[in-house]
């Protein structure tokens, strides 16, 4: 199994993790639509929008360094609903379990990195320190680079082209053709965000469908209109990942309205044509139109 460490998360938090039967784990590459998703799990868990507490404690990053992980397994512990928890680490760094559904989710890794620059300026780094100082010190933090906005543009685009740090490309990649690899023996399900943007209702009506969960065509219209960007952005302060912990410099600038194609259109030609010889090294061409485009658009479905 290997071990992904930043300093803000740690894959080996996962182990003694004590999975139950129809445990649901969201692991995406990060700024592909986790919360989205954990979003959508949550209004079918809980037949509704009311939901028992902010949604990253109903459903936390257990990797995160931000809290002990018996802060955090004591939560899940407490839960008697269906329990869904959210990381970034990929399949092959999780223990992985029968009787628990992993959900991974893609994205364009262009627009992957352009959501993934205002992230990283809105999210308040001094604070996340203090939180993780209290929980594990800074002992390990001169092996690793602290995060931040990157120096330029041109080093921000070479790091995501030929980079291996989590929000690479390469990481990307990485992480959804490996889901891809374990769809026959694990029971993995492939959701894309793009997809999600086309049709919202129709995509929570087939991941209720891998989850065992009964809902009818109305029933996940009337859902999925809680899961619009308009909607999460009203709820900002339960619905922002770790916003419980205060890790933001604004809640509602979390729900940044990413368009489809975004990375795309701020790409020269170089670097369209480097992205494009890189990814097709990387991953095999089915795969990768389905990487940049979802189900939907490309006519690729991975349960195929």
């Amino acid at each position: 199994m290997e071990h992904y460490r930043t300093p803000v998360m740690d894959s080996a938090r996962w182990a003694g993790f004590e999975h139950r039967p129809g445990d649901i784990v969201i692991s995406t590459p990060a700024k592909c639509g986790t919360t989205w998703t954990q979003m959508l799990v949550a209004l079918m868990v809980f037949d509704g929008p009311d939901f028992p507490a902010p949604l990253d404690l109903i459903s936390p990053w257990l990797d995160m360094c931000n809290r002990t992980v018996a802060d955090v397994t004591q939560d899940l512990d407490a839960q008697t609903h269906r329990r869904f928890v959210k990381t970034h680490t990929p399949l092959d760094g999780l223990p992985l379990h029968d009787g628990v559904t992993y959900v991974v989710v893609g994205r364009d890794p262009r627009d992957v990195t352009v959501s993934m620059e205002h992230h990283r300026n809105n999210m308040d780094w001094d604070h996340f320190f203090e939180l993780r100082a209290e929980v594990m010190g800074f002992d390990d933090l001169a092996e690793l680079r602290r995060p931040g906005p990157a120096a330029s543009p041109d080093d921000q685009m070479a790091a995501f082209l030929h980079g291996d740090e989590f929000g690479a490309l390469a990481s990307i990649v990485h992480h959804l053709d490996d889901a891809w690899s374990r769809q026959d023996t694990s029971d993995v399900v492939l959701v894309h965000y793009a997809d999600l943007v086309t049709d919202l209702p129709g995509e929570m009506l087939r991941l209720a469908g891998a989850l065992g969960i009964p809902l009818s065509d109305a029933r996940a219209r009337e859902l999925s209109a809680h899961a619009s960007l308009e909607a999460m952005r009203a709820r900002a302060g339960e619905l922002a990942p770790v916003a419980s912990h205060a890790n933001w410099r604004d809640d509602d600038a979390f729900f940044r309205s990413g368009a489809i194609g975004e990375g795309r259109a701020a790409m020269s030609a170089d670097h369209q044509a480097a992205y494009d010889a890189r990814l097709a090294a990387l991953v095999a061409p089915r795969i990768g139109a389905w990487i940049d485009a979802g189900r939907i658009a490309s006519g690729v479905d991975p349960a195929a």
